[in-house]
């Protein structure tokens, strides 16, 4: 008695081996894929946030460490100053 009408009987053993191979290589690839996706995750898990020291710091004190390092004079130290109290009024 044959099933399915014979279907997958009349397969040789190059066929069974092929097959077996691609399932074998489609199911690494899958395990490796979510092993991957789950390194990812857990070496960086807020990969939209750029941790920069310019983030939290205020304008105010990016401008006092300027002044402070020279890298700008008094004179318009004092103006970024003002301007940026002005725009923080606003």
């Amino acid at each position: 008695m044959m099933w399915n009408d014979g279907i997958g009987y009349g397969m040789s053993w190059g066929g069974w081996v092929l097959m077996v191979l691609a399932m074998v290589a489609f199911w690494t690839l899958v395990i490796f894929g979510v092993m991957a996706l789950f390194r990812n995750i857990r070496t960086n898990p807020n990969p939209t946030y750029v941790a920069n020291d310019t983030n939290t710091r205020s304008a105010d004190t990016i401008l006092d460490e300027r002044f402070a390092r020279g890298e700008i004079d008094v004179d318009e130290y004092r103006i970024r100053r003002d301007h940026l109290r002005a725009a923080q009024e606003h």
